[in-house]
């Protein structure tokens, strides 16, 4: 990825498609002020550079029957390296986790889970999550309701630190 330093058009192309990827190559060209071809020259290449990791929809979530989201804090009872990518990997492999991040602090990873009920829930965690080889604790917090839930980074604050420097 750093071999390619990305630009003020990068950036924008960037900003513009994070907010709206089914835009046509034409509309985010004329939205960041250059023509069709190089514009989608610079998507490709920012694809290719790993910038670009893919494109989906926000889908909701309790719309389609997942009512329930929580956040699990998982405390492993080994951090050696073979043991954390393989919790890593487990986690991949189990639907309901739909995030799993690893901490520095109290607890080694939090996991974002996602189900259609608190049993479905409950099932997975006492059949999958706690019974998981080097799983020493788990604790587990119901989300109420979101505030807010913004996909990708802010391009303004990164535009704001790059003026400053310059």
């Amino acid at each position: 990825m750093a071999s390619h330093k990305l630009d003020s058009i990068d950036r924008m192309i960037l900003s513009e498609l994070q907010a709206d990827g089914r835009m046509t190559n034409v509309e985010l060209a004329r939205r960041v002020g250059i023509s069709a071809p190089p514009c989608l020259r610079r998507v490709r290449t920012l694809e290719e550079a790993g910038y670009i990791r893919g494109y989906h929809a926000t889908v909701n979530a309790r719309a389609l029957g997942f009512e329930v989201q929580v956040f699990a804090m998982v405390g492993l009872q080994s951090q050696a390296e073979a043991d954390l990518s393989a919790f890593e990997a487990r986690c991949r492999d189990w639907p309901l986790v739909r995030e799993c991040h690893m901490l520095n602090g109290e607890v080694d990873f939090i996991l974002k889970c996602v189900a259609p009920d608190l049993s479905t829930f409950q099932s997975f965690l006492t059949e999958q999550l706690t019974s998981a080889a080097n799983v020493a604790s788990v604790k587990t917090s119901l989300v109420i309701r979101g505030a807010k839930d913004e996909p990708g980074v802010p391009f303004d604050v990164l535009e704001a630190r790059l003026n400053k420097d310059a």
